[in-house]
């Protein structure tokens, strides 16, 4: 198989970085074709793409029905569909590769052809006045440690050696006949769902985790930056990935994981036991390969909060 990349990038009103993003896309010899969605830019990002097109014969520009404005995952998803090449990888409008991008990966992927992702670490570009703790924060994103892939899902869902970014990821194009694409329904957390689906179900590897392969641009607009829209949607991920995970095959015990982070953040939202119960009835419904686990009797709430809702009786015995 050639290793020969597409690289998917979206853009929405971006005039301001976009160029530098194609340009280091462009100085990477093994990518194939650019495809660049413009999801309903206003600003000038078109004009600019649009140069470059005329440079270069490998961009590809692509538009939603009617040019509107779809957001993160169906802008992504598109891309993913509009693309030819065996390998795929990403790079936000905002962001750039740094040279040799991809030579590591391909290394990776030749030297063992069960491999179907590699993981490198990224950087940041401060385009704002920045903090000391934040340039620390973000100075590199990647998993500290090399994990074998068996034990990736369960180390990035603890957090435990860091996490790696969408832009320092490469896969071959029939992962996501695996994993599915982006959930539309997150407006933010799309790409750790996507990532984790991989881990659940596919072989990645660590390609340069001590040393970037790309740069996150850090400026005011950063939707990172928005905590409170995270934090609405980061129950939603979970169970995203819950609902996935009863449908494909996942291990029992990830998927026990995954249900302990729910109900952690659903407990945060609610103390009702009522609300709970009925919250509890929600995922069973979504989630009938669990039915007739030990799953459904250990998450039921009032198994669950029993020492709390009936203290007495464990005093007593006490």
């Amino acid at each position: 198989m050639n290793f020969e990349v597409s690289v998917i990038l979206p853009v929405f009103n971006a005039e301001s970085y976009v160029a530098k993003a194609i340009e280091s896309v462009l100085q990477q010899a093994e990518v194939e074709e650019v495809i660049v969605v413009n999801d309903g830019s206003t600003d000038g990002s078109l004009a600019i793409i649009k140069e470059f097109q005329n440079i270069d014969e490998r961009i590809k520009v692509f538009h939603h029905k009617n040019k509107q404005n779809k957001g993160r995952s169906e802008t992504r998803n598109l891309g993913i569909q509009k693309a030819t090449s065996n390998f795929i990888a990403f790079l936000d409008a905002d962001d750039f590769y740094l040279k040799n991008r991809f030579t590591n990966d391909q290394l990776k992927f030749e030297e063992d052809h069960s491999v179907e992702g590699v993981y490198n670490a990224i950087g940041a570009h401060f385009y704002k006045e920045s903090s000391l703790v934040e340039k620390q924060r973000l100075q590199l994103t990647t998993v500290s440690n090399a994990i074998v892939s068996e034990d990736l899902f369960k180390t990035l869902l603890s957090g435990s050696f860091g996490y790696f970014s969408i832009d320092g990821l490469t896969v071959k194009q029939s992962v996501f006949n695996k994993t599915g694409l982006f959930n539309s329904a997150l407006v933010v957390t799309e790409d750790t769902d996507l990532i984790w689906k991989m881990a659940l179900k596919c072989i990645l590897v660590p390609g340069l985790i001590e040393q970037p392969v790309a740069m996150r641009g850090v400026h005011d607009d950063n939707v990172f930056n928005n905590q409170e829209l995270y934090e609405e949607y980061n129950l939603k991920l979970f169970e995203s990935i819950a609902f996935w995970s009863t449908k494909n095959n996942i291990k029992i015990k990830n998927i026990e994981r995954i249900i302990e982070k729910v109900w952690i953040l659903k407990s945060r939202q609610t103390h009702s036991i009522l609300k709970k119960i009925s919250y509890w009835f929600y995922l069973t419904v979504n989630m009938t390969s669990t039915l007739f686990t030990y799953l459904t009797v250990k998450y039921f709430p009032l198994v669950r909060y029993r020492k709390t809702l009936f203290s007495f009786m464990y005093k007593q015995a006490e």
